[in-house]
């Protein structure tokens, strides 16, 4: 059986090339072409690398590209440093265990509830741990079942919290599928993600649109605008901290604009 984590590298190498044209790597566009992109056989070139060994690297064979070779990829791919770090990921060897929800520490649950402005913590999956009495005024994460309590859950499928980014919703939601995508691709294939990705797609054809283009972001600060039904228009400045105790957790913060 293939491993899931190769077949997420060839699935995002093939993603890649194909949004690349020849004119954009300074090739000749030649004759005309039945499908877009580059073809397999010119990326091998651009990255120096035989063509048969790229055909298995995109076909997610069980096979270890070294440092270098993802690097030439990376090049000739003409991809962002996330997208870059993001194949690194991909191409690293080593087992891993399958996934288990995270505990926050007592320490870290102080500090959450102390916080005056609304604050939560997440995990790996993306699942919301712990949460202040702030959060729950605007989130209300205590009303739901806690195999509901994940963001990308909320909001690609929960008819409350789309309405409430109104016509901002989109923007917001296309950019948290492709920052949750790089921490998927490398969990590919452990039980507890492959659960969240069908329930994601049998909840949202969006979801299903923008998982099929591959894209990765990293973590960004940004503005969020959201309308409550008791408070009103809502503006808030959002950003996240990773704690010592376990990297895998995440503070994430809504300061009122």
């Amino acid at each position: 059986m293939a491993d899931p984590r190769r077949v997420e590298f060839g699935d995002f190498l093939r993603s890649r090339r194909e949004k690349l044209t020849p004119k954009t790597v300074g090739l000749p566009s030649g004759q005309r072409r039945r499908t877009a992109g580059l073809r397999r056989e010119e990326v091998a070139q651009l990255a120096g690398i035989g063509v048969d060994w790229y055909i298995r690297l995109e076909q997610g064979r069980t096979v270890s590209p070294s440092v270098t070779t993802v690097d030439a990829l990376a090049r000739a791919l003409r991809l962002s440093k996330t997208e870059h770090a993001h194949l690194k990921d991909l191409a690293r060897d080593g087992a891993r265990g399958a996934f288990t929800r995270e505990v926050v520490p007592p320490a870290i649950l102080r500090l959450v509830e102390s916080l005056p402005h609304p604050a939560y913590i997440t995990g790996r999956r993306w699942d919301v741990l712990a949460w202040n009495q702030a959060a729950e005024e605007i989130f209300a994460f205590g009303r739901l079942p806690e195999e509901d309590r994940n963001t990308l859950l909320l909001m690609m499928t929960n008819k409350r919290t789309r309405k409430s980014y109104g016509a901002g919703w989109a923007d917001v939601a296309k950019r948290m599928v492709a920052m949750f995508r790089a921490t998927h691709d490398v969990w590919a294939g452990d039980p507890a993600f492959a659960e969240l990705l069908t329930r994601l797609r049998e909840g949202s054809p969006e979801f299903v649109k923008w998982w099929g283009a591959h894209e990765v972001h990293g973590t960004l600060s940004g503005r969020k605008t959201m309308t409550h039904p008791a408070k009103g228009v809502l503006h808030f400045e959002h950003t996240s901290f990773q704690a010592n105790d376990d990297p895998a957790l995440k503070l994430v913060i809504y300061t009122p604009v």
